[in-house]
């Protein structure tokens, strides 16, 4: 069990999180392999999301390690579908043919070319992962006849035992997965465990139960309703799409924290969608209200203010210079030789 501040930037990038669930940390974002049956290593498996852009080749590696060569996941299911957790769909799908794709029917218009999400929100988070969400890549996938809805009746393909709880929010058709057995919660970005915004905590891994990135959550109404949808399940352990994961009593008494105070401590109190939410349907994004500012005019108000930094300390540089001159031209002339 790893405790809450731990700072935890030496924790490998792939490893075991409980039997049969492996976590491999891509640069900043998670994703999970899930043995169909714990007791068979090399049997069955699925893939819990697909990383960053240009990842696959990382993500083959580490499933042949745990489960063999040859043995390609029997379906890949998705929390959600921003860039970071689907960036290495299409070229996982080349390498595996065959291997469908799940994702909530409320996903599927970013699935399959019909819609871009809505836009993120700069202004809100306060860290560099925030400030630079603006460059991040916001088309959608096609992965055409490849990507299916999950089932109706909440069951996971190709894993026997879990279920996918629906956790709305951070994007219309947000999931997470859950396994009845030992309470094992895999919950996307529905929340994290940590701050998923400051380009310093993601960098050291500083463990602690945090809301949605904020940046790219649409709908802190729903979101903050499904934080509570997954304290309710009383998880023994939360491997999250951003932080190491937790355990035990530690990680219910911070979701608990979260669930109670989300309003106050994660949900923004100025930003594009803190008071107005997207709205999307099955066909995609249907509207977004205003940008409060933006996100060039944010930018270009950093840029400037590091301009003038730099401005202000060189010409305080040119002050003292020329200070020290006219001292030094207004000293009598000193005899050579001579110590005064």
């Amino acid at each position: 069990m790893l405790s809450n501040h731990t700072s935890r930037a030496g924790t490998p990038a792939f490893m075991p999180v409980v039997a049969g669930l492996h976590v491999l940390r891509n640069v900043f974002v998670n994703l999970y392999y899930v043995a169909a049956d714990p007791s068979q290593p090399t049997g069955e498996w699925v893939l819990i999301d697909a990383g960053l852009p240009g990842a696959a080749s990382t993500i083959r590696r580490h499933a042949a390690e745990v489960f063999g060569t040859d043995n390609p996941p029997v379906a890949i299911v998705l929390t959600h579908a921003h860039f970071d957790h689907a960036g290495s769909l299409d070229d996982l799908v080349d390498a595996w043919p065959g291997v469908p794709v799940y994702a909530h029917p409320l996903e599927l218009p970013y699935l399959t070319g019909r819609s871009s999400y809505p836009p993120p929100d700069p202004t809100v988070g306060g860290g560099l992962m925030a400030w630079s969400s603006f460059l991040y890549p916001k088309h959608p996938y096609d992965l055409g006849e490849r990507v299916h809805a999950l089932p109706a009746d909440n069951s996971v393909p190709g894993l026997p035992g879990w279920r996918w709880v629906p956790t709305p929010g951070h994007t219309p058709g947000h999931v997470s997965f859950f396994r009845e057995t030992d309470s094992v919660l895999v919950a996307g970005d529905a929340f994290t465990t940590v701050v998923a915004e400051s380009g310093l905590a993601t960098l050291t891994q500083r463990q602690v139960v945090h809301g949605p990135p904020a940046y790219f959550t649409p709908d802190w109404d729903a979101a903050r309703l499904s934080v509570a949808t997954l304290l309710g399940l009383a998880p023994e352990v939360a491997a999250t799409g951003h932080g190491i994961p937790m355990h035990g009593a530690e990680l219910r008494r911070q979701l608990e924290r979260l669930a109670v105070n989300f309003n106050a401590d994660s949900r923004p109190r100025l930003g594009r969608y803190a008071h107005e939410s997207a709205v999307a349907d099955a066909s995609g994004v249907r509207s977004v209200p205003p940008p409060l500012v933006s996100p060039w005019v944010k930018a270009l108000a950093l840029a400037g203010v590091a301009l003038a930094g730099v401005a202000l300390a060189a010409s305080g540089k040119r002050r003292k210079t020329k200070t020290y001159r006219a001292w030094y031209r207004d000293q009598p002339a000193r005899p050579r030789g001579k110590l005064v």
